[in-house]
């Protein structure tokens, strides 16, 4: 199996909304992949609530059955859709992707 997870520090103001409304936004558009995607085992959204200058703002945390099932959600429209959303209000991302069974 394979862990995705990603961050994002989003602007102050993008798109017409500050940044808690575009938090609320990409956790909204985000969580409507699930169900979507062969392969896709789970997909979690969280906005941070510790707000903390080491804080990212948005979290996703999704489970792959395996690499070639990320492969084909990076690839799938749906993905792109939310994908091109998140790209106009966020600042920064990080991003981990690991094997569970290896630990790689």
């Amino acid at each position: 199996m394979i862990r995705h997870i990603v961050m994002w520090t989003l602007k102050d103001e993008a798109e017409g909304a500050d940044k808690a409304g575009n938090a609320r936004k990409v956790k909204q558009v985000l969580e409507a992949l699930n169900g979507q995607i062969p392969g896709m085992r789970l997909l979690e959204v969280g906005i941070d609530t510790s707000r903390t200058e080491a804080s990212a703002d948005v979290v996703l945390y999704s489970e792959f059955d395996d690499q070639a099932s990320l492969d084909a959600y990076q690839q799938h429209p749906a993905h792109h859709l939310a994908g091109e959303f998140v790209g106009k209000v966020r600042l920064g991302r990080q991003l981990v992707d690991y094997d569970e069974v290896s630990g790689q």
